[in-house]
Order: structure tokens, then C-alpha cells, then sequence
């Protein structure tokens, strides 16, 4: 397979690694062959990584279940093996808290204490009268399941999917009334975090200025041993000074028994987010199809669908920088850093045209660098900022998720241009390097964890469709 500068994949990579439209029949027949090596590979990932009920993100730094992991995941799982798929959102949301949060760790009992921080000694769920049987975390996650699961019924629709998706249905409005009711401190009819690690971009240069203001100390940590670094590159991953004030945050909420009540008053991280939002409507969207097929329904789920996008346009938009960005509630501003978290209310079916054309234009500037034709994949932060960091989780390197949601919200708004482009940029980091946590955005090379979980499933839906 070509490759561009530096190592990463060119055009005539792309080609080789996806099947793509290379002209030559050579390279037309390596692509099917790699496409399928990348479908082993991915099938293989997902496979290692199944545990009874459930899959771990990875085998090292992820041995429990995380949430909008298995959304993710029941999406690929659902193109090899669908009584997989519903498993995984079965037993995530079977540990859903009484107040309908989903929480963003369910812990596995069977592994030691110490296996992983922050663990469930940690966490201390069971002092929240909410809280399950099972030892869970107590902060959320991006609400993707709704769509996840409706993915998942369309990847293979069957008896057993309607019966799930019945199941599943109320648990999924449960966690939509708790973000919407709850979460909505501001109350402008969006759900807020309380902790960086909400967003799933744990330290993205979105939260700097908000995370500056958490009085914490680097001394902190010396009561606790990093269970990531142990894993992997210390350069890869947030900072000892990151992880104290994360710690801080968690005591904070865990100090109220992880209750929503006043928080806007006492907590010290409070940040309207473009991913949670868009998350929030779309899955709203996804909702009112579910209903349809169960017999519900899908009119409150529409118009709360609307309401969301435009509260998310109202507040979260600025027409200055023609992008998304976070809003800090505590000193009701918006955060300037440009990130990937502007792209990604693209994946909102109603997003006005005028957003959607700002939109497209900031993911095309030479800050994210999408196009027809990628040299380089799609980054988490603005390549062109002096605070961009190649390797640093979250703040330059390239995921497979917020790829992959923003492909769809391409195919949504009609740009198959450059959906298509995405999409091979997507799979020949997969087809080149395998499926890592995340990537180089340069060279393409794998950084974080290898054989993740997401990455493998993501690469087989994107494969599934061109």
C-alpha cells in the first residue's frame, strides 16, 4: 500500500485499504482482499475482547464497561453478531440508576481492587440512594444509545430486535428525562456536565479554563496509583495535574451523594456541551423511529427532538467563529477553544442550513483538514493552535468515534463528497495501523491502547457501507 509523507496514508492508500475508486484493477482487487483482512481483524478485536455479558473497551487500560463504549460497539456487533448487541445494551442498562442515569462505568466484581482508577472503592456509588446493586461510577456519558440501538435494529432487524428495542425503549426515555430534567442547570433546555470525563473527550482543551478555576494539587495523586500509565505513554495521556482536579471534581459531586439538587451553586464544573447536546436531540430522533416499530409514540419525541436543536443553536453557536462551542455556566461564556466538539451537532437531522454550511466550512479549514480526498485524518482539536498536541489524549490525535459521527452526520446533511472521504481516511488507520484507541494525525501511527473495542466495531460499520 502507498503511502503519503511521513508515512501517512496517500490517495492511492486510501484506494488499496478500502476497495476505493482507484481506477486500477490491481488496486481494486488488494482493496477487497484488505478489506476483508480488516474485517478479520476487527471481528478478531471484538471477540478477544467479549467478556460473559458484556465487551471491554480493551484488555489493559479498560477491563469494565464503559457506556457509550457499548453503544459503539453494539453497532458493529450487530453486523456479526447480533444477539451480542443487544446483550451488551441489555446488561449496561440493567445497571441504570432509579433517577434514570446511566452511568459511565459498570464495574466487573470479579476483578481485584486496584485494577483499575478511579475503581468502585473510589466511586463509592452505594451511599447514593439512587444508585444500583451493581458498583457503577455516578457521572453519564454522551447519550448515543438511542441510536445505537436503532443502528442495530436496522443492521438486522428481526423479532428479537423489536422485543429488545420494547425492552429497552423506557429505560432510553428514562435517561433522556433525567439529562433534560436534572442535568438542565442553566435551564435553557440543555443538559449540562459536572465532570470533563461526561463528554467522553476527557481532556480536551475545551475544558482548560473551566478545569483552571478546580483548586486541586498535583500531590493529590499521591494517594492514588494511575492505572493508565501503566498502559501506556505518560506523554499520551492527561496530565498528574489533570487527574488531581478530576479528582476533585468526582469528591465534590460524591460529597452529595451524587445529587443534582443546587449544583450550580456548589459544584466547581459546570459546562454546556455541543457533543451531549447533539447526542441529546439525536437521540430524540432515534426514540421517535423506535416508537414507531413498538407501537408507540413518536410525536413528544419529535418535537422535543426540536426543541433541543434549537436551544443548542441558540446557545451554543456562535456566529463569530461559525462553530459550536461549550458554554461554562459559571461565568455563562462560551469557551473558545475550537475543537471537534463544533462538528459534532452535525449529527442533528434538523440543524439549520445556516449552521450546517458554517459547520462544514470550520470541519474543511485547515484546522480539521476534511475533504474528498484526505492526506491526514480528521483531529480532535485545531491542528493550527499553538496548544495542539499530536499525541495527547484528546488534544490533536485522530479517534474513530467522533470520525464516525461525524461521517454520519455528512451522509445526513446530504455530502457523500465528503462523507466518502472520510470514510477512507477511517479505515486505512484501521487497514495500516490496527485498531488502536486512537492515532497520530500526521503519520497515522496507533497511540493509546491496542485492539479497542470501538475502533474495531466502528471500522466494520463504515466498511458495511460506503
Amino acid at each position: 500500500m502507498s503511502a503519503g509523507p511521513a508515512g501517512r496514508p496517500g490517495a492511492a492508500g486510501l484506494d488499496a485499504a478500502t476497495g476505493g475508486p482507484g481506477g486500477d484493477p490491481a488496486a481494486a482487487r488488494i482493496g477487497v482482499e484488505r478489506a476483508a483482512a480488516l474485517r478479520r481483524l476487527a471481528i478478531d478485536t471484538l471477540d478477544g475482547n467479549w467478556e460473559h455479558d458484556h465487551t471491554v473497551p480493551s484488555r489493559t487500560l479498560y477491563p469494565h464497561q464503559w457506556s457509550w463504549d457499548s453503544a459503539f460497539i453494539a453497532v458493529g456487533l450487530a453486523h456479526i453478531r447480533p444477539d451480542r448487541a443487544w446483550r451488551e445494551l441489555r446488561t449496561l442498562f440493567a445497571a441504570q440508576w432509579a433517577d434514570g442515569r446511566v452511568p459511565h462505568i459498570v464495574f466487573n466484581p470479579a476483578l481485584p481492587v486496584g485494577s483499575y482508577f478511579p475503581g468502585p472503592e473510589f466511586w463509592d456509588s452505594a451511599r447514593a440512594p439512587a444508585a444500583p446493586a451493581a458498583a457503577t461510577s455516578g457521572i453519564v456519558q454522551p447519550p448515543i444509545h438511542a441510536p445505537a440501538a436503532w443502528l442495530a435494529h436496522r443492521r438486522a432487524p428481526s423479532e428479537a430486535s423489536v422485543r429488545a428495542l420494547g425492552w429497552l425503549y423506557p429505560r432510553l426515555v428514562a435517561q433522556q428525562r433525567y439529562l433534560t430534567g436534572r442535568r438542565d442547570v442553566g435551564g435553557s433546555g440543555l443538559a449540562c456536565l459536572v465532570h470533563p470525563w461526561e463528554s467522553g473527550l476527557d481532556n480536551s482543551p475545551a475544558w482548560d479554563a473551566p478545569m483552571a478555576a478546580v483548586p486541586a494539587d498535583a500531590a493529590v495523586m499521591r494517594a492514588y496509583r494511575r492505572h493508565d500509565t501503566a498502559h501506556a505513554d505518560a506523554a499520551q495521556r492527561p496530565t498528574d495535574l489533570d487527574y488531581a482536579r478530576y479528582v476533585a471534581i468526582v469528591a465534590a459531586y460524591r460529597a452529595g451523594g451524587y445529587g443534582d439538587a443546587g449544583l450550580a451553586g456548589r459544584h466547581p464544573f459546570l459546562v454546556e456541551c455541543p457533543l451531549l447536546n447533539a447526542a441529546l436531540g439525536a437521540a430524540e430522533h432515534a426514540l421517535a423511529r423506535i416508537a414507531a416499530v413498538i407501537g408507540a409514540d413518536p410525536g413528544p419525541h419529535r418535537e422535543r427532538a426540536a426543541r433541543i436543536t434549537a436551544a443548542l443553536v441558540d446557545r451554543l453557536y456562535d456566529p463569530i467563529t461559525g462553530t459550536f462551542h461549550p458554554r461554562d455556566l459559571h461565568t455563562d461564556r462560551l469557551i473558545p477553544a475550537r475543537t471537534v466538539l463544533g462538528l459534532m451537532p452535525l449529527i442533528l437531522p434538523d440543524l439549520p442550513a445556516r449552521q450546517v454550511r458554517a459547520v462544514l466550512a470550520e470541519a474543511c479549514s485547515p484546522r480539521f483538514g476534511l475533504a474528498a480526498r484526505m492526506d491526514r485524518p480528521l483531529t480532535t482539536h485545531d491542528r493550527t493552535a499553538p496548544d495542539f498536541e499530536p499525541v495527547r489524549y484528546w488534544r490533536g490525535p485522530s479517534w474513530l468515534n467522533t470520525s464516525w459521527l461525524l461521517w454520519r452526520g455528512l451522509r445526513a446533511h446530504r455530502r457523500p463528497d465528503l462523507a466518502a472521504g472520510l470514510r477512507e481516511s477511517m479505515l486505512a488507520l484501521v487497514a495500516l495501523n490496527g485498531c488502536h484507541e486512537y492515532f497520530h494525525p500526521d503519520t497515522g501511527a496507533g497511540l493509546g491502547s491496542p485492539a479497542f473495542s470501538w475502533t474495531a466495531s466502528l471500522a466494520l460499520d463504515a466498511l458495511a457501507e460506503s
